[in-house]
């Protein structure tokens, strides 16, 4: 028997049980009656954006805390928008749901001339570029509505990658079984799978290596992982490293962290680990430019146990047929070696950092945030000279830190900051990013405040896109951006006097009162305005760009 129980309401029970109880996007006039659907429940949060590029870097955001995202957008001019942060996820694997409010089946299947279209009749355009770019994508159709969103569903929880779903708007309204929804938790139950040959060609591969070292990517996140990893680096004394693109992932102060790898260009204390090691086991990693320090990595195929969510190899050679990534790596949790590796000694203390009034330099800043980053904060970086000061920084226990430095889109740090604060506002979130970024997403500065969020933003003002300098054109104009009044932004954006800070830090000193000041004003948005020069760029970044720049000839 029927109720008055709609497909809609179905959609949103399975997205709430997945975890997004905060739903992102743009209301138009072919999501409207589903957004109805969102509005009028207790259990779930609608939070309109600026725009929808915007939305989407804040689901990404948001999806990296919690474990999944939703955001909603409409056909055609609201999806295009949209789609350079929805690949963002597809490229740094993500797990995000965009629902695409369309006109009805009817006026699709008639070709009607219909505004968001291209006025050619032909309605699949959109749908065929999300599945051109690897993102799953299915439209609704009222035979099959059900089972097309319960197998979305699994695949995002089982992959964690991004899907897309097409709403037509005739099926918004359309009865379902309530009883459907009983039925949902059976979606997402583990599957136990036998990987034990797989498993004896990996052990037996370490276990005739002498000096083995573990690099985790952003995959060991994405599966949570890293207990398994931490577990197994225990039992057997295997130094840990990680990547830019998934740093964060595991307690940074684990005795047997020894810091964050980015090719020849790392620190010498982390690099030594590599550069002694036989056998390299890469877990969950991505080798990219921006994290091998433009491909410069001290080892090869020939060295390197490769354990990804989707393939292994062994020196080059696949493993076994039965092998499943998250059940590989509970093995590992329990695996005891026949290797008798050292006692590792942390040689990665840095010291406090002492200001003085001079003036303020892209090294002193990068220590004075790791010493400001707290158990309870998630620092989220820029690409530019955000990301690469900050990437090589130890993180205290508790601490969590992401960027973007595979799709490396400019302005996606600020509205995937309070994406994330969103996600989890009991954390903190330290936002660090360029004034050349901030223009681009800085709409959501009222957002912020509508939603009463309290991250740390730290807006370094080096006139211009300094990562473009130092790649090419260092005194060009193309380079320059306009010069905002940062203090004049809040309230320009609706924040009332006690509900932010705004403090300008040109000298170390000043910078480490407005920290001190930040710390203490829990409750609010608290900008900090950091001026340094122009050429000042981190050493990472200087030897990166350079590596960019002789692959762009």
């Amino acid at each position: 028997m029927l109720n008055n129980y709609k497909l809609s309401d179905y959609l949103l029970d399975v997205v709430n049980y997945m975890g997004a109880n905060d739903i992102f996007g743009v209301p138009g006039d072919y999501n409207l009656q589903f957004l109805d659907h969102i509005t009028h429940r207790s259990d779930l949060n609608w939070t309109g954006n600026a725009n929808e590029l915007n939305a989407s870097y804040m689901a990404d955001g948001y999806a990296r805390e919690k474990g999944f995202a939703t955001f909603v957008t409409t056909f055609g001019v609201g999806e295009l928008s949209a789609i350079n942060g929805l690949s963002g996820s597809i490229a740094e694997h993500v797990p995000v749901l965009e629902i695409v409010g369309a006109p009805t089946n009817n006026v699709q299947n008639n070709g009607s001339l219909v505004h968001h279209t291209f006025g050619d009749h032909k309605f699949d355009r959109f749908e065929k570029a999300h599945r051109q770019l690897g993102i799953k994508a299915v439209k609704l159709n009222s035979e099959h509505a059900i089972d097309q969103i319960n197998d979305v569903a699994k695949y995002i929880y089982e992959t964690k990658k991004p899907a897309y779903i097409i709403l037509p708007t005739n099926l918004v309204e359309m009865e379902v079984n309530q009883s459907l929804k009983n039925d949902i938790p059976s979606l997402f139950i583990n599957k136990e799978i036998n990987s034990d040959k797989a498993f004896n060609q990996i052990k037996s591969s370490i276990n005739n290596s002498e000096k083995p070292v573990i690099i985790m990517g952003h995959e060991v996140d994405r599966f949570n992982v890293f207990d398994d990893i931490k577990a197994f680096s225990s039992n057997n004394n295997i130094p840990i490293l990680d990547l830019g693109l998934g740093k964060g992932n595991i307690d940074e102060s684990f005795a047997n962290f020894v810091g964050t790898y980015n090719g020849q260009i790392s620190d010498e204390s982390v690099n030594k680990y590599v550069e002694n090691a036989d056998t390299v086991i890469l877990i969950g990693a991505k080798l990219t430019d921006s994290v091998t320090g433009g491909f410069t990595q001290q080892f090869n195929e020939q060295n390197t146990i490769v354990l990804n969510y989707e393939n292994a190899n062994i020196y080059g050679k696949s493993v076994d047929e039965d092998y499943d990534f998250k059940t590989i790596m509970s093995y590992l949790s329990n695996a005891k070696l026949d290797l008798s590796l050292p006692e590792i000694k942390d040689e990665n203390d840095k010291l406090e950092v002492k200001p003085s009034d001079n003036k303020l330099t892209q090294s002193f800043y990068d220590n004075a945030v790791r010493q400001f980053t707290s158990d309870n904060n998630t620092i989220v970086a820029e690409q530019g000279t955000s990301f690469f000061g900050l990437a090589s920084q130890r993180l205290p226990e508790g601490a969590k830190f992401f960027g973007q430095p595979l799709w490396g889109s400019i302005g996606y740090a600020f509205p995937a900051a309070l994406g994330n604060q969103i996600a989890n506002k009991d954390r903190r979130v330290v936002l660090s990013t360029g004034e050349g970024s901030l223009q681009l997403t800085i709409q959501e500065l009222g957002l912020a405040f509508r939603e009463k969020l309290n991250p740390v933003m730290f807006v370094i003002d080096n006139s211009g896109y300094t990562v473009e300098r130092v790649i090419h054109g260092m005194n060009e104009h193309y380079n320059d951006v306009p010069k905002l009044n940062y203090g004049l932004m809040p309230k320009a954006f609706g924040a009332k006097d006690d509900e932010y800070d705004f403090i300008e830090a040109s000298t170390e000193n000043e910078l480490i009162d407005a920290m001190s000041k930040a710390k203490e004003e829990k409750d609010k948005l608290v900008l900090i305005q950091v001026n340094m020069g122009m050429k000042d760029v981190p050493e990472q970044l200087a030897k990166t760009a350079k590596a960019f720049a002789d692959q762009n000839k």
